[in-house]
């Protein structure tokens, strides 16, 4: 059997410098709506079926995200944020408002394929970090396996640590 590992990452918004929160033209990042929430779901679960780092406990993530998504389109204690360019959603971050919440970004950054490596990951991490500080959270987590994309370019950025869980987390949000 496999081992899994896990981490959870921490940031500390008193030690992260002033975001930048411009876009190129045509692209845009805003609170979705139950309108999108088609959308949103397709763009979060290809993200997640398209990356083989997920392959061995798909299944159980996909479903444990589907529930997250709805919950956030319901609930005025999590925001989902919706990446656009023009009417297109390319991207998506579900984000709890929770302050005492085990993973705050649940999931975190997920960018259509055809549109990463352009920076948009690091954009939407900003916009999360925004929305969180605005709701008074002074400390993000979010959890990820390791060896993912998040996990090794994108969550190490605006100063985040890393530590492994010795549990497997269930990706509770």
């Amino acid at each position: 059997m496999k081992l899994i590992e896990w981490l959870r990452f921490s940031w500390d918004f008193a030690n992260i410098p002033p975001l930048d929160l411009n876009l190129p033209a045509h692209y845009g990042i805003e609170p979705a709506t139950a309108e999108n929430e088609k959308e949103l779901r397709e763009v979060i679960l290809r993200c997640f079926r398209l990356d083989p780092v997920w392959s061995p406990a798909l299944h159980e993530t996909l479903r444990m995200i589907d529930s997250w998504i709805g919950h956030a389109l319901q609930s005025d204690r999590h925001v989902c944020l919706a990446l656009r360019h023009g009417t297109r959603i390319i991207g998506a971050s579900v984000i709890s408002l929770d302050p005492a919440n085990e993973n705050h970004l649940s999931p975190g950054p997920c960018i259509a394929m055809e549109y990463r490596n352009r920076g948009f990951g690091s954009h939407l991490l900003e916009h999360s970090f925004h929305v969180l500080r605005e709701a008074s959270v002074m400390r993000a987590l979010a959890l990820t396996r390791s060896n993912t994309s998040v996990a090794r370019f994108l969550y190490p950025k605006f100063q985040g640590v890393s530590a492994p869980i010795d549990r497997t987390p269930l990706l509770a949000a």
